[in-house]
């Protein structure tokens, strides 16, 4: 029933170990010969944190128009943006070449390909479990501390999480037909960091605008995000619904698109 219903959780759940080994594999290669290794992954978002908190806090004197809201407050609410978004940005980035690069698994071993895309997903995930605990961290130490709202931070994140395995299968696949994808890709990973509302509030968006980047599913999940740990406001039912919409519809897109352009793997790498 669960591989008619949905056959890309039966493969997870059927290969969970392997996905687990590749996953940490994945986060191994990644800090290979670093001296720092995984603190990386908690380094890197602080210092990007201590950039655009500079440039768009003091230098612009951004806000989030909340009432009350200090300096401290807002360097979080730009740090759940970010933390959100890099998870994005990471497996968008990596995606076009996971199969390219791993070409002995697609030509001389019988093995299941879609585990390499979804232990991308896994070690981008880390990465954003890393990420969060340390704004969480930051709100008990220096915000208002944790509220009930907290709960709901899972149910957000499961749609961006179906999102990104349904784009990293879709453009995992489609990489290794069209190389150019990657560059691609970098310019929309870009283009949607300015588009998320990452470093300005919703209400600074024109009307005209907003038509259009109301759509932008990242844009609601990291205010989403915010409104369940920082802000404390209720999540908004019609984004909520978006999200698992447009994440399980991307998800179920991007596995059918990786299962039929997969037998033709071998034939190209």
């Amino acid at each position: 029933m669960l591989r008619r219903l949905a056959p890309f959780a039966a493969d997870l759940i059927q290969h969970r170990e392997l996905l687990w080994q590749f996953t940490l594999r994945n986060i191994e290669l990644r800090h290979k010969g670093s001296y720092l290794g995984i603190f990386w992954s908690l380094l890197n978002p602080l210092l990007m944190l201590g950039l655009y908190v500079l440039v768009f806090g003091y230098i612009f004197s951004g806000t989030f128009e909340r009432p009350g809201e200090t300096r401290t407050e807002y360097g979080l609410a730009i740090f759940i943006g970010l933390v959100v978004f890099h998870f994005v940005s990471e497996v968008l980035g990596t995606a076009p070449t996971v199969i390219v690069g791993n070409p002995n698994f697609v030509k001389k071993v019988v093995f299941p390909l879609e585990i390499l895309p979804a232990a991308n997903v896994g070690a981008a995930f880390i990465h954003l479990l890393i990420g969060l605990s340390l704004a969480l961290l930051g709100l008990l130490l220096f915000g208002d501390g944790f509220s009930p709202a907290l709960i709901w931070l899972p149910l957000v994140l499961l749609p961006v999480v179906l999102m990104c395995l349904g784009l990293n299968w879709l453009f995992s696949a489609l990489g290794v037909f069209l190389r150019d994808i990657g560059q691609l890709v970098q310019f929309v990973s870009m283009a949607l960091l300015f588009a998320s509302a990452v470093f300005y509030p919703i209400s600074k968006i024109p009307a005209g605008a907003w038509e259009i980047m109301r759509l932008n599913p990242i844009l609601l999940a990291i205010e989403a995000a915010r409104d369940a740990t920082l802000w404390q406001d209720p999540l908004n039912a019609q984004h909520l619904l978006y999200l698992y919409v447009f994440g399980t519809t991307t998800c179920y897109l991007g596995y059918a698109v990786f299962r039929r352009l997969k037998p033709a793997f071998a034939d190209v790498l």
